[in-house]
């Protein structure tokens, strides 16, 4: 079911870009700001905006989008939300359940409800997490596994997506949720020790400090760097309309194990430098999220039928990319 209003072109469209000033958002108006659009990125306030020239008109906003009457102000007028901004730490999420909900749930229920009321018909894109699923008891992952998701982070993540996909089948909006597989690449650091785990060994690598593996690291993860991640919200906002009222699971497609993938960023690390880091192998602590224990290899196949998308990076070009860019930005330190 197609929602009504929605159509397939970005130009002169306002965007709207939630967590604007994150990880994903940064790429994200990079691959956008060449286009002839007007961007809006909200953040929480206080946040710094990167600073990304363009001919692209981008505005900054400092809201936060967990107040109800914040979307009053935000939506008039948008034409496409890239709804990225979220709590992504499994282990605050378990700690403080409520304030998770109100983080993760409250402010995709309530754009709908500001949409509903005021008549507006933006298309929401918004960024899910493969871990939904929970444990998958099989790979590659699609669209067909069974979501039983077992951390209350996921649940959340769920619940939304859940009422996003709810009311664009009822065409109140029209969405999607892109469920992401591990991303890495350029970019602001995580805020959570948790996120952004490539990436912080690979600082950890540039500076010369070990790189710890919990266990046999034998699990496996499906890497997707970040422009691959940003190109394919893109695709998702070009194919709004047929993409409506669904999830799709999104990464490479290829799975390396934690221990190879560690290994492949010290072994870069040192061509660049001249250093190796050491892997360490450690004892996973008892604190440790049984998600952490899985293993996952996605499989896109539906979205890239739909949309045309290709993730391009292969492994080991993201982590040089990375480490060029960590390098460039003078500060190796996680």
């Amino acid at each position: 079911m197609f929602a009504r209003g929605c159509n397939t072109m970005l130009t002169d469209k306002r965007i709207l870009i939630t967590g604007g000033a994150g990880f994903l958002a940064t790429s994200l108006t990079a691959q956008l700001k060449d286009r002839a659009v007007h961007l809006v990125r909200v953040d929480r306030p206080g946040t710094p905006f990167p600073v990304l020239p363009g001919p692209a008109s981008i505005s900054d906003v400092e809201a936060d989008i967990t107040a109800p009457d914040a979307w009053d102000r935000l939506l008039d007028g948008v034409d496409v939300v890239f709804h990225l901004a979220a709590q992504t730490s499994v282990y605050v999420a378990d700690e403080q359940p409520r304030a998770d909900l109100d983080i993760n749930v409250l402010p995709v229920l309530n754009l709908i409800e500001t949409c509903r009321r005021r008549g507006w018909q933006p298309a929401v894109i918004m960024a899910g997490t493969v871990t939904q699923c929970g444990l998958a008891p099989r790979l590659p992952v699609d669209e067909s596994c069974a979501d039983r998701p077992i951390t209350v982070y996921d649940l959340h993540k769920l619940m939304a997506e859940s009422y996003l996909r709810q009311f664009a089948a009822k065409s109140v909006v029209c969405g999607c949720c892109l469920r992401m597989a591990n991303l890495y690449g350029p970019g602001p650091k995580s805020s959570r020790a948790d996120r952004g785990v490539l990436n912080l060994m690979v600082r950890k690598a540039l500076a010369g400090e070990p790189l710890t593996v919990y266990g046999d690291g034998m699990h496996l993860r499906d890497y997707l760097y970040v422009d691959d991640a940003a190109s394919a919200f893109v695709a998702a906002a070009e194919h709004r309309e047929r993409l409506s009222g669904q999830y799709f699971v999104i990464g490479t497609g290829t799975g390396h194990t934690i221990r190879d993938a560690f290994g492949l960023v010290a072994e870069r690390v040192a061509a660049r430098t001249g250093r190796r880091a050491a892997v360490q192998h450690v004892t996973p602590p008892a604190s440790l999220s049984p998600i952490e224990e899985r293993d996952f290899v996605a499989d896109s196949r539906r979205f890239i039928g739909l949309t045309g998308w290709q993730p391009s990076v292969a492994l080991s070009d993201g982590i040089d990319r990375t480490i060029e860019w960590v390098l460039g930005q003078g500060d190796k330190r996680g």
